[in-house]
């Protein structure tokens, strides 16, 4: 009995990780361009999401002195990302001059100065090909390939995220990625 429980145990503990790995579909081959997609996608779904559901009053909230406020991260993510996507696409930049941290006072202000940057992003993103993720472009002073843009984009606003997830954690709310795993989750874990 014990040997059997041990290895229905093993076998449960391992198909676990294998199913996730899988998610129970067919391989796929995931080129560096659609890879690179793929986290921006999911990324910009957390960050909007995360923007949309703190509530207005504490948009203000900051844990110290010297910290951006919960709703300037989100401006700051804009600020950063009208930046790289004008190297993307060859343009001038349309926020230039501007400071949408210092601009923004409501949530709507923030929700929409987010989405903003994001329509401004997405074509660039979205034209981003195996044939051209190692193109380089201007970006200020130096040459910069466009998949190195794209991952920069990426791990700011993951960066941004994670920090708007400790402030969401301090006003006891739950995070966007952490409250759609929760229905996966089995009690205990």
């Amino acid at each position: 009995m014990t040997r059997m429980f041990t290895l229905v145990t093993a076998f449960a503990l391992l198909a676990g990780p294998a199913q996730a790995q899988g998610g129970g579909m067919a391989p796929q081959k995931i080129t560096l361009a659609a890879g690179l997609t793929r986290a921006y996608d999911g990324v910009k779904r957390n960050i909007t999401e995360m923007s949309e559901k703190m509530p207005e009053a504490d948009y203000g909230y900051k844990p110290h002195a010297d910290s951006r406020t919960f709703g300037q991260l989100f401006a700051h993510a804009a600020n950063s990302m009208y930046g790289s996507c004008s190297a993307l696409k060859g343009v001038a930049n349309p926020n230039q001059g501007k400071n949408l941290e210092e601009l923004a006072k409501t949530k709507a202000e923030f929700v929409k100065a987010l989405a903003d940057a994001y329509a401004f992003c997405d074509d660039a993103i979205k034209g981003l090909t195996d044939a051209n993720v190692a193109e380089m472009v201007k970006q200020g002073q130096n040459e910069v390939a466009r998949g190195s843009i794209v991952a920069g984009i990426t791990s700011h606003n993951n960066e941004m995220y994670g920090t708007g997830a400790a402030y969401m954690r301090a006003k006891g709310r739950v995070p966007p990625s952490t409250e759609r795993q929760q229905p996966m989750r089995r009690p205990g874990q």
